[in-house]
């Protein structure tokens, strides 16, 4: 029997011809990569001493925040943490 380029039904024919794409590096599925990764990325800010705080806002107030955290070139959360670190200095005088 030949080998046709185009038959990928006889897979024992095709296992040392390479396929496009990137190497598989990690032998879990991407949906529990995406759990580890998520579990390292929560281990590392609680190291750096980081804590995860979420709350909802105005869409126009992002935009605001999303606009002036470009002006300054930081990160949106490094924006908010330093209103909030300023806000709580003025609160304590």
């Amino acid at each position: 029997m030949a080998k046709e380029i185009a038959d990928l039904t006889t897979l024992d024919l095709f296992n040392d011809e390479k396929r496009p794409g990137r190497p598989k590096t990690s032998p879990h599925p991407r949906s529990v990569q995406i759990k580890i990764n998520k579990r390292n990325q929560v281990k590392r800010d609680k190291n750096k001493g980081l804590k995860r705080v979420e709350f909802k806002i105005h869409h126009s107030v992002f935009e605001q925040l999303e606009a002036l955290a470009k002006t300054k070139e930081i990160s949106r959360s490094e924006l908010i943490e330093s209103l909030l670190i300023e806000s709580l200095a003025k609160e304590s005088i």
